[in-house]
């Protein structure tokens, strides 16, 4: 791997730390994500091992939604120590490209929200999608946001009424970062509102 692990796993929490604080603002990885190699992949995209590498620790757990869940969760443990656990107890939940059609949605029902004495003991929900520049027009709220903030996500999955659920007892609730195939990132803190954008005819 020609990744720089200190500085260029600097440079993605910079970028991942932006993103979350000035919710769609869309952060791009395609430079970090070039300097990992393909043999150190298996089975994992470029970027979703970047965050990883820059988010996990042995203190953390981690679930994957995948056919190839196994072979990533050793590779991610391999080099993160991070453990693999059920979603019910995983700080971060990792929903990968091929994950089936509803494992998203599963893993926003399933993930920790946090408690009142401890809110930040809520999941990271990470998500792989076609597209972060294009697919559903939404509408963007809440803190780091002037007044309102316009994204596109490209996701094949009904999951802005589970996540506005889920989040519905403030400071509880889940946070999510969405990446897409070009190395490109949003991240949606629970502090974010969304609505659908829809165009009446």
């Amino acid at each position: 791997m020609t990744l720089d692990i200190v500085h260029d796993l600097q440079s993605v929490y910079r970028k991942l730390v932006d993103s979350t604080s000035r919710p769609g603002l869309i952060s791009d990885l395609r430079k970090e994500a070039a300097l990992v190699e393909e043999e150190d992949q298996k089975g994992c995209s470029a970027s979703v091992l970047l965050i990883a590498l820059t988010l996990f620790d042995q203190e953390v757990s981690f679930k994957v939604f995948s056919p190839q869940a196994d072979s990533v969760s050793k590779t991610i443990n391999q080099l993160t120590y991070a453990k693999p656990t059920e979603a019910n107890n995983a700080d971060f939940l990792l929903i990968l490209r091929d994950a089936e059609k509803g494992c998203f949605e599963e893993a926003i029902i399933s993930a920790k929200a946090g408690t009142l004495k401890n809110p930040h003991s809520s999941a990271f929900i990470i998500v792989e999608v076609e597209s972060v520049t294009s697919g559903e027009a939404l509408l963007l709220k809440g803190p780091g946001i002037h007044t309102t903030e316009l994204v596109h996500l490209d996701v094949n999955e009904n999951w802005v009424e589970g996540r506005q659920e889920k989040n519905k007892e403030y400071p509880l609730g889940i946070d999510l970062i969405f990446i897409d195939q070009h190395h490109q990132l949003i991240a949606l803190p629970r502090t974010t509102q969304i609505t659908r954008n829809r165009v009446m005819d």
